[in-house]
């Protein structure tokens, strides 16, 4: 009888250690699944891949802490990709290599990359992230950036500037783009790109 109360005893507590929820790992940061909000971006650009394809779009609008937010949605890339992303500084994006757009967007005199101890360029931004779908949608903000008239940081200036996308990951640290190799992916910003 003293077994059979002890084996009761000892299933009770198992039930209740299984029943018991381990305590959390620490939190990890997950972006934000938040709906976009489209008409808070005030322009729109098109982009383009080197065969003059439509691959997607980035809207811009000014933030709520500082610089610029750009909102980039694109397709066709290539899966799993890490790949460099940055603006340059003319509104231009003549096919197939998009020098057209001339080089990186530095109005702050700077040398390129994130871990440059010279650097970085305003115009520099983080890699795109690609899925396994060949998709990015992401939210970059770039605090060195503006649409005031008057502002060196302006990239909506008399000949605008665009927005390009390379075949390679930005090392973030070279010159003048990273190592990141030839621009694939062109869109550009002028004043006719402002939503209506």
């Amino acid at each position: 009888m003293n077994r059979f109360l002890l084996l009761i005893v000892v299933a009770a507590l198992g039930l209740a250690g299984c029943s018991q929820e381990t305590p959390p790992d620490h939190p990890r940061r997950v972006p934000d699944k938040k709906v976009i909000e489209t008409s808070a971006f005030s322009h729109q650009i098109q982009l383009v891949n080197r065969e003059g394809k439509k691959v997607g779009f980035i809207e811009i609008k000014e933030s709520e802490d500082e610089g610029l937010d750009f909102h980039i949605s694109a397709h066709s890339l290539t899966p799993g990709a890490s790949l460099g992303f940055h603006i340059y500084e003319k509104g231009s994006c003549v096919r197939p290599d998009f020098e057209s757009a001339g080089g990186p967007f530095n109005p702050l005199n700077k040398e390129h990359g994130f871990n440059n101890p010279m650097g970085h360029h305003a115009g520099d931004l983080p890699n795109l992230e690609v899925g396994a779908d060949g998709k990015v949608d992401v939210i970059m903000n770039a605090p060195e950036t503006s649409l005031q008239k008057g502002s060196k940081l302006n990239i909506l200036d008399h000949d605008g500037s665009a927005f390009v996308i390379h075949e390679q990951a930005d090392d973030y640290l070279t010159n003048p783009s990273g190592n990141s190799g030839a621009r694939i992916v062109c869109g550009a910003l002028s004043g006719n790109n402002e939503k209506q």
